[in-house]
């Protein structure tokens, strides 16, 4: 079968890229760290909701399902202890959401308890499984740029935590690729379904992953050509439907806009000047024309 792997940023920005830069700043390190806690408190609402569909259907996968949300309850409760002891915030992380995004685009198969038990499994498993994927790519990039940073007791306990997290997250992966392995080789049209699967929630969860990440300009028009890859993985006669309903959220992007305006306030208030240098030139030409400029002054 075909393993899907996390994509870059704009194909241009890994993980290792942004974890450099964030583990240098207090404040967006702790955003980050908080934004983690977040996903793990919320996977475990997500999970038990699948387990209340699912209403008994597939005992295994429910046994299995009730210990990934212990699992998840427990990274919550590290996470939360440790940004309480080290003095951040724990609420609601600002900004985009990378989980209410992945959520608006999912298709409506996730929704439907009623339809065939192995479709509904293959949906549901293939989109915990990507969004997996990303906490691995992310928790080990965290711990390789935690290691090349300044050994401060804080670093060294923020390392602790994620290195603690790390391995049931894999866990969670391998679990996953078991369950849609194992579904695939139930017959040829098992086996189609879950390669579909794969594509579709890959791309959901790249669209949802970059749309929490990009303030830039022209960001609403590459929501929407993200947008278009995602209804590319449908048939024809689903495409229009799935457009129609999300198309005008991702091109008005209500809250990309306030996301801009309260970045911009914070980057104005911290320095003035990072803001005339690095701010706008990145907001006006995007990532990769911060960095090309970049390379340009150390050549």
């Amino acid at each position: 079968m075909t393993v899907a792997y996390p994509r870059k940023f704009q194909n241009a920005l890994g993980a290792r890229d942004v974890l450099k830069q964030v583990v240098r700043d207090r404040e967006i390190h702790l955003i980050t760290l908080n934004r983690y806690r977040y996903s793990e408190q919320r996977s475990c609402k997500d999970l038990t909701e699948v387990i209340e569909q699912l209403n008994g259907k597939s005992p295994e996968l429910i046994k299995d399902l009730s210990h990934h949300i212990a699992d998840e309850a427990r990274h919550a409760m590290w996470l939360t202890d440790l940004l309480v002891d080290i003095g951040s915030s724990v609420a609601t992380p600002p900004g985009g959401s990378y989980v209410k995004e992945f959520e608006r685009l999912l298709d409506s198969e996730l929704h439907d308890a009623d339809k065939d038990l192995d479709d509904y499994l293959i949906s549901t498993l293939a989109a915990i499984n990507v969004t997996e994927k990303r906490g691995c790519e992310y928790f080990s990039a965290h711990i390789y740029a935690l290691k090349q940073a300044p050994q401060t007791e804080e670093n060294i306990q923020i390392r602790e935590t994620i290195e603690k997290i790390l391995p049931e997250e894999a866990g969670h992966v391998r679990w996953g690729n078991r369950w849609l392995a194992q579904l695939a080789a139930k017959n040829p049209e098992n086996r189609h379904k879950v390669e579909q699967a794969k594509q579709r929630y890959s791309a959901i969860e790249q669209a949802a992953f970059e749309s929490g990440m990009d303030i830039t300009l022209g960001a609403e028009l590459r929501r929407v050509s993200n947008l278009l890859d995602v209804a590319n993985t449908m048939s024809i006669w689903e495409r229009s439907q799935y457009l129609m309903e999300r198309l005008p959220q991702t091109l008005l992007a209500p809250e990309l806009q306030f996301t801009r305006i309260e970045a911009a306030q914070k980057a104005w208030q911290r320095d003035p000047q990072a803001f005339v240098e690095k701010f706008v030139p990145m907001f006006i030409n995007g990532i990769k024309g911060v960095e090309k400029k970049d390379k340009q002054k150390t050549v």
